[in-house]
C-alpha cells in the first residue's frame, strides 16, 4: 500500500523529480564518488600501481602533518581568517537586506539590487587585478593620491598586517550583495500585518527592524551561520593563492595553498589527501556542534 502511494506522488510530481536530477547527478559524480579516493591519506599512494596496489601506511601521513613545524602556522592563519569572515562578512548580508527592505520604492529597490548582485559573477583574478590597480606601491590610484596628499604610502599588498583586512574587505565587496538574496526572500515572508500592529504600538523604523524584521530572520541566521561553519576552513583557495606574495606569505599560507604546493607541484599526493581529510572531519566537527548549540537555544538547526 505504501509503495503504491509512493509511485502515486512520483508519478504526479515526475517533473520536479526531473528538475532535481541535474542537481543530484552534480552531487553524486563531483561529491560523493571521489570520497572513495580518500583511502589514499591511509597508503603510499603510487599512480602507476594505482589503489590497489598502493601500500597501506595507516596514520603516517597523519602523524608526519601534525608534526609538521608548519602545522601550527596553518592552523593559526586559517582558523584567523575564517573568523574574519564570520565576524565581519558574516552580518553584512544580514545588514544589507534589512536596509534594502526598508526602500519603498519598487524600481530603486531593484536597481541597487542588481548593483550590489553583480561583484558576485566577477572572478577572483579581476577583483585581485582591481586591487592591485588601486592599491600598488608603485603607481596604485590609492597610493598615488596618498602621495599626493603628502602621506607616506605602504605596499598594502606585501605587508602582512594588511593581509587579512584586505582579503575580508574583497569578499564583502564581492559576495554581500549576493547573499542578501536568502534573507530578502525570509523578509518577504514576513507578514505585514506585524508592522502596522508595531507602527499602532509607536514603533519607529528602527525599533521595527529590531522586535519584528531581525526575529524574522533568526531561524535563516542559525541555519546560514551552521552552514557558514562547515566551511570554516574553506578560506578560498584561488583569491588567497592569487593575494600571496614572498612578503605576506607567513600570514597567507593556509591548508588549501599547502595541498596545492605539497599535493600538485610536488606530487605527494597521499600526504595532502590526510591534510584534506583532517580539514573535513574538523569542519565535520564544527557543524555537529553548531547544530546542537542551535537546538539548544530552541531552534532547528540543519536537522
Amino acid at each position: 500500500m505504501q509503495m503504491r502511494l509512493n509511485l502515486r506522488v512520483l508519478r504526479r510530481d515526475k517533473w520536479l523529480y526531473l528538475m532535481l536530477a541535474p542537481g543530484l547527478l552534480y552531487f553524486i559524480i563531483f561529491k560523493y564518488l571521489p570520497m572513495f579516493g580518500i583511502v589514499i591519506a591511509f597508503q603510499d599512494y603510487v599512480p602507476y600501481v594505482g589503489i590497489a596496489g598502493s601500500k597501506w601506511v595507516g596514520f603516517k601521513h597523519f602523524d608526519r602533518f601534525f608534526h609538521e613545524p608548519v602545522f601550527w602556522v596553518l592552523m593559526r592563519n586559517t582558523l584567523l581568517l575564517g573568523l574574519y569572515q564570520i565576524v565581519f562578512y558574516f552580518p553584512f548580508p544580514i545588514m544589507l537586506a534589512l536596509l534594502l527592505n526598508e526602500v519603498r520604492q519598487a524600481l530603486f529597490r531593484k536597481f541597487i539590487q542588481t548593483v550590489i548582485y553583480i561583484p558576485h559573477f566577477i572572478s577572483w583574478v579581476v577583483v585581485v587585478g582591481i586591487s592591485y590597480m588601486l592599491l600598488n606601491a608603485q603607481d596604485g590610484i590609492i597610493m598615488g593620491l596618498l602621495h599626493q596628499a603628502g602621506w607616506q604610502p605602504q605596499d598594502a599588498l606585501g605587508s602582512p598586517g594588511w593581509f587579512r583586512p584586505l582579503l575580508t574587505l574583497q569578499v564583502i565587496w564581492k559576495e554581500s550583495g549576493f547573499g542578501t538574496i536568502i534573507f530578502l526572500a525570509a523578509l518577504a515572508g514576513v507578514d505585514p500585518q506585524l508592522y502596522e500592529a508595531a507602527k499602532m504600538d509607536g514603533a519607529n523604523r528602527w525599533q521595527q527592524v529590531l522586535h519584528v524584521s531581525l526575529p524574522a530572520l533568526r531561524s535563516t541566521i542559525v541555519i546560514l551561520l551552521v552552514f557558514r561553519l562547515g566551511t570554516f576552513l574553506d578560506t578560498g583557495f584561488e583569491q588567497i593563492f592569487l593575494m600571496v606574495n614572498a612578503l605576506n606569505r607567513s600570514v597567507g599560507d593556509v591548508f588549501d595553498t599547502y595541498v596545492y604546493e605539497r599535493g600538485l607541484t610536488q606530487g605527494q599526493f597521499s600526504y595532502t589527501a590526510a591534510v584534506g581529510l583532517f580539514k573535513s572531519v574538523i569542519s565535520l566537527i564544527l557543524v555537529l556542534l553548531a547544530n546542537r548549540t542551535a537546538k539548544a537555544f530552541g531552534e532547528e538547526g540543519v536537522y
